[in-house]
């Protein structure tokens, strides 16, 4: 049992800051909670004063501000920090000064070992290919050598050709950069050498290293995910399942999840689905096995059309749609797991208490992001005033929004135009989808901006790709 006097600070904002709190409410923990100046009408700060009053909330200028964030934690005596995703989530430098400072706090997550070792793409993909386990073609080193350089693509576009592509590319990256810089596709290999010196030369000018990875650009494939859950030991390893994020943005911004990830008994494959969810939860399990993985955690998954599966990265935290991995799971066949709680009781040094014998799925989940976006032209944000955002209350349905459903709110432009997530659960994929349509239907959710034009949201795009969820 965890000991009930530990107190979370809880390290982050909107959605996920309401859920944690609620977790923490759930195992009997006392929390505390930051807010900002444009953060000062969200749902988590009106949480944290009915739950607890005013003295379980702070304000901060920033919650990107590590000093601030952990001057608020000794002031109110926390114990623990819960960085929910993003912000300080898989920073491992801030994980390990949380647990090293002179007044040591528990991180809610991964140890900062874990996150520094898995949170380098090139390293995972070298332990992956240790383990024998598949990963996106292409090279796990930066590479120097031209001749090298153009072998790799020569193999790239051969697999491609395999895979029937028709319209083969490969990427070519200055390994130093980051945020899309220093990367070119090519089409034919006979390209090749004229954009390897142009990216090589590049990435000298700009990050003083000529290294450059070649990989392949990913086209029609689905991306899966497989969740993890472990103990401080590093030996209790468990899984949640698969789900299917294939629905996103043309930014590759997730926006409707689906658990399980495939679905044969309704839908037929060119491949063997099944076998591929359990490759790939295989795999998962083994990689976290070997590097001792010991709080909560995302294995991510491409799988080609023609069912070959790749590791694409792991996320050392939890992650937005956690939630629809829970809602088709079952503890010793009861409902109502909540993997929240799981990961903050776990990073609190309970043991797991359960074997995967006794984990069971049941049904099926869809998580809709309902956001303020336009879909029609590129997801670009919306900015305005919500005026009303109600959900029609159903059984099936699980809403988590930071947004007061009947009072103006102002979007604040500081952050992302994420609303709610909506969680629905239904007995097989058509049942499931039935009820997605059905709440997507009946929300009401207006506002406008400050031209007066009626609010942008993507309720319409959300409901159009409901039809076709889980088809490859």
């Amino acid at each position: 049992m965890i000991d009930t006097k530990h107190k979370v600070l809880v390290a982050n904002r909107g959605e996920i800051a309401m859920r944690i709190v609620q977790a923490c409410r759930r195992l009997g923990l006392d929390f505390v909670c930051i807010y900002t100046k444009e953060d000062a009408a969200s749902g988590h700060a009106a949480l944290a004063r009915q739950l607890g009053g005013d003295s379980r909330l702070f304000r901060v200028s920033s919650y990107h501000d590590a000093n601030e964030v952990l001057a608020v934690a000794d002031h109110a005596k926390a114990t623990a920090i819960h960085p929910g995703y993003g912000f300080f989530a898989e920073d491992f430098r801030f994980a390990r000064r949380v647990t090293e400072r002179t007044h040591p706090l528990v991180f809610v997550g991964p140890s900062w070992r874990i996150i520094r070792s898995l949170g380098d793409k090139i390293n995972t993909k070298r332990l992956a290919r240790s383990l024998s386990i598949p990963t996106v073609p292409g090279s796990d080193r930066p590479v120097y050598d031209e001749l090298e350089a153009e072998e790799i693509a020569e193999t790239l576009f051969a697999f491609q050709a395999e895979q029937g592509v028709e319209n083969s590319v490969v990427l070519v990256k200055a390994s130093a950069g980051g945020g899309g810089m220093g990367i070119e596709e090519i089409h034919d290999i006979d390209q090749f050498k004229t954009v390897y010196r142009r990216v090589r030369n590049y990435a000298k000018r700009q990050f003083h290293d000529e290294g450059v990875l070649i990989e392949q650009r990913i086209f029609d494939f689905n991306h899966l995910e497989v969740q993890i859950v472990a103990d401080r030991t590093g030996k209790g390893i468990m899984h949640f399942g698969t789900r299917n994020c294939s629905v996103q943005s043309t930014g590759r911004q997730k926006r409707i999840e689906v658990a399980p990830g495939f679905r044969p008994e309704e839908i037929h494959y060119a491949f063997n689905a099944k076998k591929v969810m359990d490759d790939i939860v295989s795999f998962s399990l083994a990689m976290a096995r070997e590097v001792g993985y010991d709080n909560v955690g995302t294995w991510e998954w491409i799988v080609s059309p023609t069912g070959q599966p790749f590791l694409m990265e792991v996320n050392t935290r939890i992650q937005v749609e956690n939630g629809v991995s829970a809602a088709i799971a079952r503890i010793r066949g009861r409902d109502g797991v909540d993997i929240i709680a799981e990961q903050i009781r776990l990073a609190l040094g309970d043991s797991l208490g359960y074997d995967q014998k006794d984990i069971t799925f049941e049904g099926v989940g869809i998580e809709y992001r309902i956001i303020a976006e336009d879909p029609a032209n590129r997801f670009t944000p919306w900015v305005g005033r919500i005026d009303r955002f109600t959900p029609k209350a159903q059984p099936w349905l699980k809403f988590h929004s930071h947004i007061p459903g009947d009072a103006s709110y102002m979007i604040p432009t500081e952050y992302d135009p994420n609303l709610a997530l909506a969680i629905v659960w239904g007995r097989d994929l058509a049942d499931a989808k039935a009820r997605g349509v059905s709440f997507l239907d009946d929300i009401i959710l207006t506002g406008e901006d400050q031209a007066g034009a009626p609010l942008r949201s993507n309720v319409s795009f959300l409901r159009d790709k409901t039809a076709a969820l889980l088809h490859f």
